[in-house]
């Protein structure tokens, strides 16, 4: 079990018994996170859809490519978000994505930007990697400065990249290197 540790916030690796859970979290923030990430069907809000998404992200833990963490509020132990690392790629590349969604009676406290960190530390510190990189909607002002905090910055706009609710979607390309973190 992987367990990173913050001030106000931890993350852990998501398992079966978290499907319920995870299942709330999605339910609750399905009309805030659709605006920025694809809508999905009905069935993707159950519990049996969660925990076999759930499995096969501990299928691609075993060979180091993915590392799908719930976001839980130190105090509480409330699961608030979720946090990947995914996409990894070993060199040439040596790098990864990271893609997160806070809870929406949370933001504004500073998790999500304390999770990236948390994330961005294990991905150069335990796995090794060169860059981590993310992408983020022109349009979501609050995750471009949750980036930005973490110390990413902005390397340009990739035009029509992502399928959004029927619109193809610009999104700037965010990333960090080793050097700079």
């Amino acid at each position: 079990m992987i367990l990173l540790d913050g001030e106000t916030c931890y993350l852990r690796i998501l398992t079966e018994q978290d499907a319920s859970l995870f299942t709330e979290l999605l339910t609750a923030n399905k009309d805030y996170w659709t605006v920025f990430e694809p809508r999905n069907d009905s069935s993707y809000y159950s519990v049996a859809v969660q925990r076999e998404k759930i499995r096969e992200s501990i299928y691609q833990m075993r060979d180091r490519r993915e590392y799908n963490f719930g976001i839980f509020d130190k105090q509480t132990d409330r699961l608030i978000g979720h946090i990947s690392l995914y996409s990894i790629k070993r060199l040439p590349f040596s790098s990864g994505f990271v893609g997160y969604s806070i809870d929406e009676r949370e933001i504004g406290r500073g998790l999500g930007t304390e999770a990236v960190r948390l994330v961005t530390h294990f991905a150069f510190g335990k796995m090794a990697l060169h860059r981590v990189e993310a992408f983020v909607s022109p349009r979501n002002i609050g995750s471009m400065k949750v980036l930005e905090k973490a110390g990413y910055s902005q390397e340009g706009l990739m035009r029509k990249l992502l399928y959004i609710n029927g619109v193809w979607e610009d999104h700037y390309m965010y990333a960090t290197i080793e050097d700079d973190f």
